[in-house]
Order: C-alpha cells, then sequence, then structure tokens
C-alpha cells in the first residue's frame, strides 16, 4: 500500500489520527501498521459493498473516525488507489486494476482455468465461469457468455455467500469436518430465492459429498430459474483450488445432447492435467 519513490525516498506513512504521536521506534511501528490496516479497511468495505460510497459511509462501515478517512482517503486518492467520483463518492482507483492484471498474468491456474473454459463454452454452448473461494465467499474468477439469449447476473468480481452456490461448497469440501461447520456456521445467510441451505451440519455433509463425487449441483438457490453445475478444480493434495462451472436456465440439468455434466467433469481434469496435478479418489 505505502510504496517507495523512484527516488530512492520513502513516502510517509498515514498514521491512525492526525495527531498519532511518534516519540518511540516501537510507536511508529504501531502507526506505521494502523494506517495500513485503515487503508485496508476502506478498500475492503468498497469491495463487500460492490459501489461507490462517501467517506461517511466508509467511516461508519469500518467503525472509524472520520477524520481518519478523510486524511486517508486523500492519500489513497494521490496514488491513484481510489478514485474520487462526481459528489464525492469514492470508488477503486485504476491502479488496483494495474496491480490485478500483474497478478492475475502471474497465476499459472487462471490462465490455465480461462483457456478451458473458452473450450468448455465452444463445446457446450453455455455460460461458463470460473470460481475461487475468498475468505466467506465464492468469487467469480473469469467467465464466458454463452451463445444463446440466456442472461446471468453474476459478473467477474461478484462474489456470493458459500452455502448459495454449487461451486461454494466444492471449494470447502476438502476442509476438516469442524472447520466446514464452524465456516458455514458463521457465514451461511438465506439467498434471495430462500432455498439455499443454512443448516452447517447439511452444508458440511453435502460439501464433503460433493467433493468426493467431483460434481455440485444447485437449481433456484441463489437465482429462480438458474441452475449451475459445477466440478472442482484439486490440486495433488486433493485441496479444492477453484471450480469450472456451467450456467443454465434449470430445465437443462438433464439435457444429454451435450451432455453438461460430463462436460463439466472432463473440463475440471483437463486443467489438472494441464497443471501437472493428479489428485486421487475422484
Amino acid at each position: 500500500m505505502m510504496h517507495e519513490q523512484q527516488s530512492g525516498t520513502v513516502m510517509p506513512i498515514i498514521a491512525t489520527e492526525p495527531d498519532a504521536p511518534a516519540a518511540s521506534a516501537s510507536a511508529s511501528r504501531r502507526s506505521r501498521t494502523s494506517g495500513i490496516d485503515r487503508a485496508l479497511q476502506i478498500l475492503d468495505s468498497l469491495q463487500r459493498h460492490e459501489r461507490p460510497a462517501t467517506a461517511y459511509e466508509i467511516a461508519r462501515d469500518i467503525g472509524a473516525p472520520l477524520s481518519t478517512i478523510y486524511v486517508i482517503v486523500d492519500d489513497l486518492v494521490e496514488k491513484e488507489m481510489l478514485d474520487r467520483q462526481d459528489g464525492g463518492l469514492l470508488w477503486l482507483g485504476p491502479r488496483l486494476y494495474h496491480y490485478g492484471l500483474t497478478y492475475a498474468r502471474s497465476l499459472d491456474l487462471l490462465t490455465v482455468a480461462t483457456q478451458v473454459m473458452h473450450e468448455l463454452a465452444e463445446s457446450s454452448r453455455e455460460t461458463i465461469q470460473v470460481c475461487g473461494r475468498d475468505g466467506d465467499h465464492m468469487v467469480v474468477l473469469a467467465m464466458e457468455e454463452g451463445k444463446d439469449h440466456f442472461q446471468v447476473t453474476s459478473r467477474i468480481g461478484t462474489r456470493s455467500p458459500l452455502n448459495w452456490t454449487a461451486s461454494g461448497r466444492l471449494l470447502v469440501g476438502h476442509l476438516p469436518d469442524d472447520e466446514r461447520r464452524a465456516l458455514f456456521a458463521r457465514s451461511a445467510r438465506p439467498s434471495p430465492t430462500g432455498r439455499a441451505e443454512t443448516d452447517e451440519e447439511a452444508l458440511s455433509q453435502s460439501a464433503a459429498s460433493a467433493l468426493a463425487a467431483g460434481l455440485s449441483i444447485q437449481a433456484g438457490e441463489s437465482d429462480f430459474s438458474v441452475a449451475c453445475i459445477a466440478a472442482p478444480v484439486c490440486d495433488s493434495h486433493g485441496a479444492c483450488r477453484a471450480t469450472i462451472s456451467i450456467v443454465v436456465p434449470d430445465v437443462k440439468l438433464k439435457q444429454k445432447d451435450p451432455d453438461l455434466v460430463a462436460l463439466v467433469k472432463e473440463s475440471a481434469r483437463r486443467i489438472e492435467s494441464r497443471l501437472g496435478w493428479m489428485p486421487g479418489g475422484r
């Protein structure tokens, strides 16, 4: 978050409060950590709500003094980590986009999965997504629209509670049972359709079963009349690192021409093979 200038001098560190003391080395370290934490809280808040917000709204959301947020926001805007829009609204800045592009280019998994995603979209003619885990949420990492007129509401960067989606359960299926139960106990919540499972014991069992089967299917849990057929991409230790899924109208779940279940499972195995992963048991 804080960067060294080309001249070799270091940019000043933002303190938690404008008048925070810095009389000792330990106080300086505490100030530095606190400033970085506050900046991350601001960015996390914007990502969590997925919309621009005012400094006041951010301060209220993260429980920080408004005076502190004003100071940090001004610095982040100057460094293009944030963008100040009309009406004083704040949003993620262009510098973050460039960081994201560089990071994405370094991910062999995402590169390979995106290639296979394009192949699956061509063979199935349906909407394909590659998803990963972001804490207590599933996030869409890559996506390609199908060739028919069916549209889905989720896009790249969309985050959903793990219990709403087929991919979400797969992504935690390799965790120990007590860890899965604790995760779902704190994160599971009702979906817009009211059909998503929220019981942590049932979710923990279904997550383990889905990963063992190499397939997870949900219909109408997060969106009415929308179904998702997902397969896990597991590393050599059997941990689910990502999923590849086909998103279709629920009436297509049982179609056999093409066989969507077979296609998505084969695509997941292809990603694993190209990465040199050979998880056992499936």
